[in-house]
């Protein structure tokens, strides 16, 4: 039997349901998924740390869990908000219940609320700060939302990037390029991406110096996505400054903001962000559209983007950044997910295009 558990948001609204995972209370920035699958990789992505998540899709938990749909070695969310939870999954991978996999990584989850409802009210109101809580009063909630930090001022880049540098996969004499990864929340799948077109990968954290990434020789840099306010972020804005112009680089998602800010841009916080896998993204050089997989509350300010910088996509809901490149050096870098796991597909090749980009350097 399910106990009975609360959100409790910032403006005092408050949503009754049940609970599965862990019964401990969980505080985020509530969010809303669009997509129709992917939970596992949801849960497990390090660009949502520091958020609950709401996926407006009404079943979640039919596929159960297992270790290929792994984006990282935890679950990074901070609690998980559905429609309805699946106690019987059916899955010829599956291995456990969703309602497990919370329970063993001590994230709560709610399950019996009306997530459709909620997330107009994220659309009209924006994102807001909230609270899940199996024991305490809606008062007693509010007030800790109250007292506790907002979600832009946490860097949560340094919660989630690795203690040291890996190496992913497998290489052999045939290795076509070596690639160091700045890890600011990195997803496997990028990882695996590359290694499947032959890179030698090399994941390092985001502290790592500038001088100690061009000592390993790389072919090329990818900045890597992540969570939160990319203004907070100068430490790794200097490093990337240190770089540009030495090797070609490739940013994704915080990558690509962390690249305009390089160049003087800035970022503004979207009201309620772009999250899940059907967002129409236009490609300025050819007028392609490509249907792409987002996670991301802040965006670069096209108004900022110079010094040789130019904004290359733009986002066919709303009009914001989705990609910017270099007019002369070998720089280029997308707001949108090219690793996208599950997908759709649309943008893998995107990592060819940086491969093309860096056999031109050599």
């Amino acid at each position: 039997m399910s106990n009975r558990a609360i959100l409790v948001l910032e403006d005092g609204s408050v949503y009754e349901g049940l609970s599965f995972g862990s019964q401990i209370d969980a505080y985020g920035e509530v969010v809303f998924n669009t997509s129709m699958v992917g939970y596992q990789e949801i849960l497990t992505d390090p660009s949502y740390a520091g958020q609950i998540v709401v996926p407006t899709y009404p079943l979640i938990g039919n596929y159960g869990i297992n270790q290929q749909d792994m984006e990282s070695k935890r679950i990074q969310v901070s609690g998980f908000i559905v429609r309805e939870e699946c106690h019987q999954p059916n899955h010829y991978l599956n291995e456990k219940t969703i309602h497990n996999y919370l329970a063993e990584n001590d994230i709560p989850g709610i399950w019996g609320i009306d997530t459709r409802a909620m997330t107009r009210k994220l659309r009209s109101f924006g994102v807001m700060m909230g609270k899940i809580t199996t024991t305490k009063t809606p008062q007693q909630a509010l007030k800790e939302i109250t007292n506790s930090p907002d979600y832009g001022a946490v860097d949560f880049v340094q919660k989630v990037t690795t203690d040291k540098s890996y190496e992913w996969g497998t290489f052999d004499m045939n290795t076509t390029y070596r690639i160091v990864v700045l890890d600011c929340g990195l997803k496997y799948n990028i990882l695996r991406s590359l290694n499947q077109l032959g890179c030698r990968v090399t994941a390092l954290p985001c502290t790592t110096p500038a001088d100690e990434i061009l000592k390993m020789q790389p072919d090329g840099i990818l900045l890597s996505p992540g969570p939160g306010n990319p203004e907070l972020l100068d430490n790794i804005v200097d490093t990337i400054k240190k770089l540009v112009g030495k090797k070609p680089i490739m940013g994704i998602c915080l990558g690509s903001q962390l690249i305009g800010r390089a160049f003087g841009a800035s970022n503004f916080k979207l009201k309620f962000g772009h999250r899940g896998g059907n967002h129409p993204v236009k490609d300025l050089s050819d007028g392609h559209i490509y249907i792409t997989a987002q996670n991301h509350g802040y965006a670069l300010d096209p108004d900022t983007v110079r010094n040789g910088l130019e904004v290359s996509h733009v986002n066919l809901n709303d009009g914001t950044v989705e990609g910017v490149r270099h007019r002369e050096l070998p720089i280029f870098a997308i707001q949108y997910h090219s690793e996208a796991s599950p997908g759709p597909l649309d943008n893998m090749y995107l990592f060819k295009k940086y491969l093309e980009m860096i056999k031109g350097e050599l």
